[in-house]
């Protein structure tokens, strides 16, 4: 294997673990800094220079303008979503996580390019997403590069792409303990001390850099609010509430946008097309409604063009402002409420790149507005100013929307610079994040990955238990009894087998139930009819809870648990019905030991810091093909060296973890890990291994 420069060079030098991480995090954050100046100046020069372009060449295109500039950024970003990098695809955030959890943090470095530059033809053109997604995907993206190309371990690793993360939302929004929130609150699900601190000095340095160049302004310039009085809070609460609702209707309808783009068969380059032109229908309409006349845009220039676009599109951040200043109304806000998500939803659920932070607190300032419109009327005594509504509205939507309420308030917060409403801003984002997570367990980021079976929860196991598949761990034969079987048999399986349940099939084969040794003993105990009239039927359960093989072990606890389960049938995707294993407690408890070992490979083909330093150790991938001796023997008879260890066995794309008593077969990808001068000697033993009649075969 071939060795990286900075690799040896680390070993060489050997610095202290906890400077090494430091001047990483700073390296990180300033990178990430610069690539988010880059990418607000990127998307100003193209709105500016598509515009220019559209007014240049039809000068009186006017109202329609707001269709043909989207398809147009829609149409140059697909292509470069499609074939250089599909990780830049839609909200960027859950590919982050995903690879979090699965991949050790490892992202591919060709995500932060396409991401950067599909997400500012996105925006530029009046896509309707918000530019902090992507720089938290391209942040987390140069952490985990950065830590690959050093060959760090898994954690430290992961810890880079936290503090890239962090960096990126510092660098957006010039708010660097929001930064740090969110990368602790969203990306790590729980708070680990030894990386606090990197993440820290990330978005810290990240802010510096973003400062130097935009300026040490906060995001928005907004009156200093406070509380008229105490019983204001009850409408806050409301607030909260109502957020709640909005929060959830934002994750239902990206997340059915995205299902729907997704299963349907059109080219994936040509989709944000298609979603860019529904936008143009939600934004022209929207128009519309507010009295404009494509007449009144005709004789536009392309400036006053791109400032009138409907405020449905792009990240919305002036039309913000306005609104934390008080100009707000009831009825048109309210229609914002639900526009801003569809429009939304029509453009990151058909394929194209950008964040869903801006547009939550865009939805949460016209939700605070409106309602701040309708308490000033109702009741004036009562209420406050309405943009202080607005302002607490934006952290309220974002809670409910992301699952992450320290965030939303510490991002409000900054963003403002006021702390005049720190008790209400409190108080319904808490409100607003509870209530939506008990209505909806999935927060906008985790809805994706719960689709592809995969959980993102609490907890330092849990991504050894997403790494393993249902069908690695089945018993693929399991032992079934048919329903009209009587009881009696049923009685003497499991005494012969010793097992404690079976599936049960009908006369065609196919799952109807299952029986467990629980059923059998309470019929026993009972004063019922003699054993010898009863069936198996009248003792199973039908139409028991199963699982598909290809979910994730998670999966499968998480059936188990509620009501204590100690095994699940395992049926096909194609038919419910079609019974092709089982899993049970101890299953999974092996499983868990596949995963482990998975992980524990996973860290040592990347090199681990420990072993790099072993200069004499390799990893070596041997493939067994059908005329080597090695095939059908035993790896203890196999008379393999101290100096050789087997690592794991691939076969059939599945990963098995070998024993003494495993066999190999032919196909079989072996891989070893020896010392250099066993390699070859290893590679005879398994050419010309001993002759399969001496194993007993």
């Amino acid at each position: 294997m071939k060795r990286n420069p900075l690799g040896l060079f680390l070993d060489r030098i050997s610095p202290p673990q906890g400077l090494l991480l430091i001047l990483l995090a700073i390296l990180v954050g300033s990178v990430t800094g610069l690539a988010a100046v880059l990418f607000i100046n990127l998307i100003a020069a193209i709105q500016k220079m598509l515009y220019a372009l559209f007014h240049a060449v039809m000068p009186y295109v006017g109202i329609w303008s707001y269709l043909l500039v989207p398809v147009s950024g829609a149409l140059l970003a697909g292509p470069l979503i499609a074939w250089f990098a599909r990780e830049a695809k839609g909200h960027g955030v859950p590919e982050v996580m995903q690879a979090l959890i699965l991949r050790g943090g490892r992202i591919r470095a060709r995500v932060a390019i396409a991401k950067i530059i599909a997400s500012a033809l996105c925006i530029g053109s009046g896509g309707s997403a918000g530019r902090e997604g992507p720089i938290v995907q391209v942040g987390s993206a140069f952490g985990s590069v950065t830590g690959q190309l050093l060959h760090l371990s898994d954690e430290r690793i992961k810890n880079l792409v936290a503090c890239g993360a962090a960096a990126g939302i510092a660098a957006t929004f010039n708010a660097p303990i929001a930064g740090v929130a969110f990368a602790i609150e969203v990306l790590m699900s729980e708070l680990q001390v030894r990386m606090f601190g990197n993440v820290v000095i990330a978005a810290v340095s990240a802010s510096i850099v973003s400062q130097v160049f935009l300026g040490d302004q906060p995001a928005f310039l907004v009156p200093a609010y406070s509380m008229s009085s105490p019983f204001e809070i009850l409408l806050y609460l409301f607030l909260g509430l109502a957020a709640a609702l909005v929060g959830i209707f934002f994750i239902r309808c990206l997340d059915y946008s995205e299902q729907i783009f997704d299963g349907w068969k059109f080219p994936l380059a040509l989709k944000p097309a298609v979603g860019a032109v529904l936008l143009g229908v939600v934004g022209m309409s929207y128009i519309a409604f507010t009295g404009a006349s494509p007449a009144t845009l005709v004789g536009f220039s392309a400036e006053q063009l791109a400032e009138h676009k409907p405020h449905v599109y792009g990240s919305g951040f002036a039309f913000i402002e306005r609104t934390l200043r008080g100009d707000a109304a009831f009825l048109p806000f309210l229609l914002l409420v639900f526009l801003k998500p569809i429009a939304t939803s029509c453009t990151l659920g058909s394929g194209n790149s950008g964040g869903v932070f801006a547009p939550s607190l865009f939805t949460g300032a016209m939700l605070g507005g409106s309602l701040g419109a309708l308490f000033s009327t109702l009741l004036p005594e009562l209420s406050g100013p309405i943009g202080a509504y607005a302002l607490v509205g934006m952290a309220a939507v974002f809670a409910a929307c992301a699952h992450a309420p320290l965030t939303a308030i510490l991002i409000v917060f900054e963003m403002s610079s006021d702390y005049g409403l720190i008790l209400p801003l409190m108080i319904a984002a808490v409100t607003a994040s509870n209530v939506a997570q008990y209505l909806f367990h999935d927060s906008m980021y985790t809805t994706k990955l719960t689709r592809r079976g995969i959980r993102f929860d609490q907890g330092r196991d849990l991504d050894i238990m997403q790494g393993v598949m249902v069908r690695e761990v089945m018993n693929t034969e399991p032992v079934v009894v048919e329903k009209n079987a009587p009881l009696a048999k049923l009685y003497q399986m499991f005494q012969e087998t010793n097992y404690l349940g079976f599936p049960v099939v009908d006369e065609k084969g196919l799952l109807w139930g299952i029986v467990t040794l629980q059923d059998l003993e309470k019929v026993l105990g009972a004063d019922n009819e003699p054993i010898r009239d009863l069936k198996v039927v009248d003792v199973a359960i039908v139409d028991p809870v199963t699982v598909f093989p290809d979910e994730p072990i998670w999966t499968a606890i998480q059936k188990m648990a509620p009501r204590d389960l100690a095994r699940l049938p395992v049926v096909s995707r194609s038919s419910e019905t079609t019974l092709i294993g089982l899993i049970s407690r101890s299953d999974i408890l092996r499983a868990y030991d596949v995963g482990i070992v998975r992980k524990q490979r996973g860290q040592l083909l990347e090199d681990n810091m420990l072993l790099r330093k072993e200069e004499q150790n390799v990893f070596v991938e041997v493939r067994l093909d059908a005329g080597q001796q090695a095939v059908g023997v035993r790896l203890k008879d196999l008379g393999l060296t101290e100096a050789v260890n087997v690592v794991s066995i691939e076969r059939g794309g599945v990963l098995h973890i070998p024993k003494g008593d495993s066999r190999f077969a032919a196909g079989d990808i072996v891989t070893l890990f020896a010392k250099k001068e066993a390699v070859e000697l290893a590679k005879q033993q398994f050419d010309n291994g001993p002759d399969k009649k001496e194993n007993g075969e």
